[in-house]
């Protein structure tokens, strides 16, 4: 056992033991090899199904970052550029002056389209072409490229149906034959999960009651506010346990997140890393700050590469990824070569004291 794994076991399984998670999967990938893979706890509450290694976890928006990757690789191949208009492959996305939107403002949260309608519920996430439509219709909230604000659900359908419309593919199938399937990593990877596969998912567990908050208090939040009938966070699709273990959920495609074991998305940042998906130039590129400032919804400092945090719980400029709203997490690190992903299936918004502290171990700043 190497002192890394050694580490990484005790902490996870202190973590568990202290009932402060109830599953973790932890894997690390360093330049090309598996270098480190825990897993403690159960898949299920109510049943204690064990968390093994291939149970796959809904895992929120860090499935962000593997739709960046899905785009990088088309981008590599010459299927798509950067820096042409969505409007190019998508004509209605042009409505009320979005005609100069680009894809590298979608993978930077730049398109000035952050918001869905203010009451859209799950079942709405899970109508592709109900969803495009009501985006491709917004006005936009500022010129696009002109400032940036987290795209919380908009990123996933915007550049899903950009590559859609270059690949005449769903994203989810164009994740699986051009990503998941080269890197061995079908079955642990996913946009819409194969419904054969649901019995093997990991279940959500909230780790405290949702606190029920005043509607002018919410108003005060950049994050909920209503704009000409549409907001970043309708109300009715929050991304707690019950959204993220919904059968019509986790079998549509939502690339604003994403499912996925630990294992596998180490597994495609070590690819991102190593040139297996796109060359040296094109990771220098996307794992670069392409944006920074105070983001226009959430309110906060922030750096974004291409469909990237760069720096990530402040470890440093050469570290990118992506977390997801119940604290799981994935990210690589340019300057050692690693690639770590941290799923867990206690969910809390916002908390990622787990993944934080698994990476200042695999970082060695801990």
């Amino acid at each position: 056992m190497t002192d890394l794994q050694r580490d990484l076991r005790a902490a996870v399984d202190e973590l568990v033991g202290s009932g402060a998670e109830r599953g973790v999967q932890v894997a690390v990938y360093r330049r090309g090899e598996l270098v480190a893979d825990v897993v403690a706890g159960v898949a299920d509450p109510e049943t204690g199904r064990p968390l093994t290694a291939d149970t796959p976890v809904y895992a929120a928006s860090t499935g962000k970052g593997v739709t960046a990757a899905v785009v990088h690789v088309l981008a590599e191949r010459g299927t798509l550029d950067y820096d042409m208009p969505i409007a190019d492959v998508w004509p209605e996305f042009a409505a009320h002056g979005k005609e100069k939107a680009t894809v590298r403002h979608a993978l930077t949260h730049s398109t000035g389209v952050p918001g869905v309608p203010v009451g859209t519920t799950p079942e709405d996430l899970c109508d592709w072409d109900r969803m495009c439509a009501a985006i491709a219709a917004a006005a936009p909230w500022w010129e696009p490229g002109t400032r940036f604000g987290y795209h919380a659900q908009t990123y996933g359908y915007i550049l899903g149906e950009v590559v859609r419309r270059v690949t005449g593919r769903r994203v989810s199938q164009v994740l699986r034959d051009e990503v998941a399937e080269p890197l061995g990593v079908a079955g642990e990877l996913f946009f819409g999960v194969p419904e054969h596969d649901l019995g093997r998912l990991a279940r959500l567990e909230d780790a405290a009651p949702a606190m029920e908050m005043p509607a002018e208090m919410l108003a005060e939040i950049p994050f909920f506010r209503v704009v000409d009938g549409y907001t970043a966070a309708p109300m009715a699709a929050m991304p707690d346990a019950a959204f993220g273990n919904r059968a019509d959920v986790l079998t549509s495609d939502i690339p604003a997140g994403g499912t996925m074991t630990a294992r596998a998305v180490a597994r495609m940042y070590d690819a991102l890393l190593g040139g297996t998906l796109v060359s040296p130039r094109r990771l220098r590129e996307l794992s670069a700050v392409a944006v920074e400032g105070v983001d226009e919804v959430a309110g906060n400092p922030a750096k974004m590469g291409l469909g990237y945090a760069v720096g990530l719980f402040g470890l440093g400029p050469t570290v990118f990824g992506m977390g997801g709203s119940g604290g799981s997490a994935a990210f690589a690190d340019t300057a050692t070569g690693t690639s770590v992903g941290v799923m867990k299936n206690l969910v809390s918004a916002g908390d990622f004291g787990t993944a934080e502290r698994i990476a200042r171990i695999v970082l060695g700043e801990d």
